[in-house]
């Protein structure tokens, strides 16, 4: 067990992940995934919430916090990733859950629920400001504000950074690319427990290699406003699973130009908008995020 209580599992790939399990081991069983860069308290409120009801489930996942951070950017892929939540499901004996993620963990997310709506494992799937594939990468093409908002994408990406990550630690270069929404609505040990994260180099660059393994393209911002020549749109599969994303409407990293056309994507859609939260409202909005989770997995029960 680690120090902040995580249990710790190390996975059939070799990889080892911290995580929590909390509610009843016989309860419907909720897998929740943080995004950058964060660790698994991102969906404290949540579980406090539903534990009664669920067994909730939150890696740290790989790179992150004290799970494994192995070296390279090929070992940050999107199908290892995904690859990782279904192995540790079936190490803690889940047969079938709900995925639930934000930001990068929303990203994983999407790509468990088409992977496990056909395998039968995954029955529902919550989304919290995190874009589907097929809809992001147009936008970086042709969407001038979502583009202007991607830009930070690109100094994670470059090797120039590390200088600065290995010299101050990860939140240096937080500051100097991007501004968190509501900060101060954190309270203030998670917000110490981030920061000291932060100063773990190895952690810090294997979290960066989430965006460099990642095949989006963030053109600059004086590139044409235009889908290149050729281009084709993520073939990402229907989702048929029931399917809650929640937004927060005033996100500065991903605007809700994003939910726009997700009616097209998925058969059985429900959008929850927030008005007034950022990036982060699981944790800037609670409440309302408590709340639309409710009715939601109450609606869709199996």
């Amino acid at each position: 067990m680690s120090a902040d209580g995580a249990q710790r599992f190390e996975l059939p790939n070799g990889i080892a992940l911290d995580y929590s399990d909390t509610g009843p081991q016989d309860a419907p069983a909720l897998i929740f995934l943080h995004g950058f860069p964060e660790n698994r308290h991102s969906w404290r409120h949540q579980i406090a919430h539903l534990s009664d009801r669920f067994r909730c489930i939150a890696p740290d996942q790989r790179g992150y916090a004290g799970s494994s951070k192995p070296a390279g950017v090929g070992s940050y892929r999107a199908d290892q990733l995904v690859g990782d939540i279904f192995l540790l499901a079936a190490e803690l004996a889940v047969e079938r859950f709900t995925i639930v993620g934000h930001d990068w963990g929303g990203a994983i997310a999407w790509g468990v629920a088409m992977a496990g709506q056909a395998n039968g494992k995954v029955g529902r799937a919550v989304i919290a400001n995190a874009p589907h594939p097929a809809i992001f990468q147009r936008l970086l093409y042709t969407d001038p504000a979502q583009r202007q908002a991607s830009q930070y994408m690109r100094a994670f990406r470059d090797p120039a950074s590390d200088a600065l990550v290995e010299q101050a630690g990860l939140g240096a270069l937080l500051e100097r690319e991007i501004s968190w929404d509501a900060a101060a609505r954190m309270e203030p040990d998670e917000r110490a427990l981030l920061e000291r994260q932060w100063q773990d180099r190895e952690a810090a660059i294997a979290m960066l290699n989430w965006y460099r393994a990642s095949p989006v393209d963030v053109p600059a911002p004086d590139a044409p406003y235009a889908l290149p020549p050729g281009f084709a749109p993520y073939a990402a599969p229907r989702l048929t699973i029931p399917t809650l994303v929640i937004w927060g409407m005033e996100d500065r990293a991903l605007p809700p130009a994003n939910i726009a056309g997700l009616d097209t994507l998925i058969d059985d859609l429900i959008v929850h908008e927030v008005p007034g939260a950022g990036h982060f409202v699981q944790w800037e909005a609670p409440r309302e995020v408590n709340r639309a989770l409710d009715a939601f997995l109450e609606a869709t029960a199996y």
